[in-house]
């Protein structure tokens, strides 16, 4: 039972990395199949397919780079079990992404080319995830810094003296 958590995310790992390889192949077949024989393709279409797609395909590259186990070929072991795919930040950034273009070629394939103007959607949440963290790492070191000044103790009492000075009482602070 040696290295059992490092067993469970590589089987974890690769059930995840071949259901979304199968989900990219298919949603891209129906694409392209919906294409050929309902929409041709125009140029301009072929050339936004590529262009947007082009991210889901690295997204689907890396992951299958940094997180599929591998095996000694002679005996069989667990070599490396590869990065968690359910990790928080970037990786589920990425995530995001992948559905998000996933949800766009399905709505191009059976809605028609204005969908491609739901993919400008990745840009603004990845803004939008980039103000919340910036502004939360700087309320966060804002209250790092002000942690040492005289004037801060005396608003961030206990409850206990913030209530007596409520009442008119004398607190003292040592």
């Amino acid at each position: 039972m040696a290295q059992k958590s490092l067993k469970q995310l590589a089987a974890r790992n690769k059930s995840t990395l071949n259901r979304t390889l199968f989900l990219t192949i298919g949603i891209h077949a129906f694409f392209v199949l919906t294409r050929i024989f309902f929409r041709p393709f125009t140029r301009s279409s072929l050339i936004k397919y590529i262009l947007l797609s082009t991210p889901s395909w690295l997204i689907q590259f890396w992951f299958e780079r940094m997180a599929r186990p591998t095996h000694d070929a002679q005996t069989g072991e667990l070599r490396r079990a590869g990065e968690d795919l359910e990790a928080q930040g970037m990786t589920e950034w990425m995530w995001d992404v992948l559905y998000w273009t996933y949800g766009c070629l399905v709505l191009v394939a059976v809605a028609g080319e204005a969908a491609w103007w739901l993919w400008a959607g990745i840009p603004l949440y990845s803004a939008y995830l980039a103000y919340t963290t910036f502004t939360g790492a700087k309320k966060s070191m804002a209250g790092l810094a002000g942690a040492g000044s005289p004037d801060q103790g005396h608003a961030t009492g206990s409850k206990r003296q913030q209530k007596m000075e409520k009442r008119g009482q004398k607190v003292q602070y040592r």
